[in-house]
């Protein structure tokens, strides 16, 4: 079943859904409704050529990477070891974003459009989305004169719990860098979990696996 959102700030039980996770269609995409969605593992997702309501998931197996778990394989602990890359944390959230989407944008079906990237711009602004850059220590950009992003993710971030978006590698493993400093920053504070959204083989090989939706929402709500 899926419910027809109205301009009130609210969300039916996600439990309705279908069984990819779609449940609602409509409101928003304001801050205050996607503070809302995000506390209850909810996330939008449409492709915004086709459509210019945003498409509600909220799917009842949630594939996640607890921090503790991340999986570092011997060719990743080797490139580490290398030193050429460093990472940062919010330097440069607007060029993650926009790499994620150009790297997408003439995909079918390709959601990362221009108001997601307001909307998410605009949580970053007030605290609640969070950059991950990967940059090239061997790659300086004569524009510039600082080294040369190569990769990222960002996500909204909510409690201990951060909740991914997208990521991007203009290099081998870039994107996997990113996470694995996430990862290892969150265990450092307290981190609870990363939800990945959908299962990939790329996050599933870095420690990702499943959750049911209700252990899911106690691990938020704790």
């Amino acid at each position: 079943m899926v419910v027809e959102l109205d301009d009130d700030l609210w969300f039916p039980d996600p439990h309705i859904g279908d069984p990819d996770g779609l449940f609602a269609i409509g409101g928003d995409l304001s801050i205050d409704r996607l503070l809302l969605a995000y506390s209850h593992g909810i996330f939008p997702w449409f492709s915004f050529r086709d459509s210019v309501e945003p498409y509600w998931y909220c799917p009842m197996r949630r594939f996640v990477i607890f921090p503790s778990e991340i999986h570092v394989s011997h060719s990743m602990r080797t490139l580490m070891r290398k030193e050429r890359y460093h990472l940062s944390m919010n330097e440069d959230f607007e060029h993650v974003i926009a790499n994620c989407s150009q790297l997408r944008i003439e995909e079918e079906g390709a959601w990362l459009g221009p108001d997601i990237i307001e909307a998410y711009t605009e949580l970053h602004k007030q605290g609640f989305a969070t950059s991950v850059e990967v940059w090239d220590s061997e790659d300086i950009d004569p524009a510039t004169g600082r080294e040369r992003l190569v990769g990222g993710l960002y996500g909204v971030t909510l409690g201990c719990s951060f909740f991914g978006e997208s990521m991007f590698s203009l290099v081998p493993n870039a994107s996997k860098l990113a996470l694995v400093y996430l990862a290892k920053f969150m265990e450092e504070k307290g981190g609870v979990l990363i939800d990945c959204q959908f299962e990939t083989p790329h996050l599933k090989s870095m420690g990702g696996r499943y959750i049911d939706y209700d252990e899911y929402m106690a691990l938020l709500r704790d």
